[in-house]
């Protein structure tokens, strides 16, 4: 039997750790006349991490799960229900073909640059351009991670790396009661890659990469990737279990192939087709299917000039802007031609020797 290793977490938490932590969220002078509530408050939030209460309400799995009699997190399994019906939806063949669209970038208006994004802009492009088509269009706004109270996409904490049925789809991880990791945005977010027929994402580039807004999603979908659907399989988390399982045999399923997927990267000075090959590769690796060399786009905006007139560079490329309307076309035709089953990916065809 494979070993698990152990040995680099960090100690708990002491007592006055933590009643320090805690306090820390209330710094504001505003609370102080509720200083003895909070007390009380921060006495059962102690109790619930010292007795580690990661789901502390639960029901039975059921029929259909390997174990019926594993307690669920409710809320991983209204989850889990609302992704069944939304792949359900999805495939049915009157259904409006809809597209997600994803901005990238993590500056709005509403925080502290105090400007809206350029991709937000290059979004309402290929939004419009949708809606000519007859597409309808879902738009993710990843900037909104900057700007709304409490909202947060939890980093991936790796449970694949340690053996891949240990990685649940949708993702178990969140929310931790016990370590105050709740309100995670992943839960609206994988019933919308679900729902949709294809996806486009527009992005900026920061130093060379994705910004942290698009990277924490994307890390957050390796699930989506191999990831298993019954954690009552692996009885939550028991890593031994898990590598049990991938080492008596895994199909690795890929639960978003065959979704469209389009991409517009721009930049002002460098890494713009690095991080188009990137993304690329990473979603074909995910099954999802390439629109063609219209499909994809990287290109400068405003190239080594002011980024106080970068809106004023976009003003005057009007080229940029129908390139966007033609990634948005373009997606919109895939999607199309997939559902009428005038295409049928490669992957779907054939069986991959080594699925990992």
């Amino acid at each position: 039997m494979t070993d698990v290793r152990t040995g680099q977490a960090p100690p708990r938490l002491e007592r006055d750790e933590f009643r320090r932590k805690f306090f820390d969220g209330f710094f504001d002078p505003a609370f102080d006349a509720v200083s003895s509530e909070l007390a009380k408050v921060e006495e059962v939030a102690w109790h619930t991490y010292a007795d580690k209460h990661k789901a502390p309400r639960t029901v039975k799995a059921g029929v259909g799960f390997a174990d019926p009699d594993y307690d669920l997190s409710i809320e991983w399994k209204a989850t889990r229900d609302r992704l069944l019906a939304a792949e359900i939806h999805q495939k049915k063949p009157d259904t409006p073909s809809r597209i997600l669209l994803i901005n990238g970038s993590a500056r709005n208006d509403g925080s502290c640059p105090g400007e809206m994004s350029k991709t937000w802009r290059l979004t309402k492009i290929a939004r419009d351009t949708l809606a000519e088509c007859g597409i309808e269009a879902d738009l993710l706004d990843l900037s909104r991670l900057t700007s709304d109270y409490d909202r947060h996409i939890h980093p991936c904490k790796a449970c694949v790396a340690t053996a891949m049925p240990l990685c649940h789809w949708p993702c178990s991880c969140y929310p931790n009661h016990a370590e105050r990791q709740t309100g995670d945005w992943m839960n609206e977010i994988y019933e919308r890659w679900v729902a949709a027929h294809g996806v486009i994402i527009l992005t900026p580039v920061y130093w060379y990469q994705t910004p942290s807004v698009l990277k924490l999603m994307i890390d957050r979908l390796v699930c989506a990737d191999g990831g298993n659907p019954d954690p009552s399989s692996t009885q939550g988390k028991d890593a031994h279990k898990a590598k049990e399982m991938e080492l008596a045999g895994w199909d690795y399923p890929k639960h978003l192939a065959g979704r469209a997927f389009g991409l517009v990267v721009h930049g002002d000075v460098a890494g713009i087709e690095g991080t188009r090959r990137s993304l690329t590769d990473w979603l074909n690796w995910m099954g999802l299917v390439d629109s063609g060399s219209f499909g994809t786009l990287d290109r400068f905006i405003g190239y080594y000039e002011s980024y106080a007139e970068s809106h004023a560079a976009l003003d005057r490329d009007t080229d940029v802007q129908e390139e966007v309307r033609n990634v948005a076309r373009a997606v919109a035709l895939t999607v199309q031609d997939l559902r009428a089953g005038r295409v049928v990916p490669p992957s779907m065809k054939l069986d991959a020797p080594r699925p990992k």
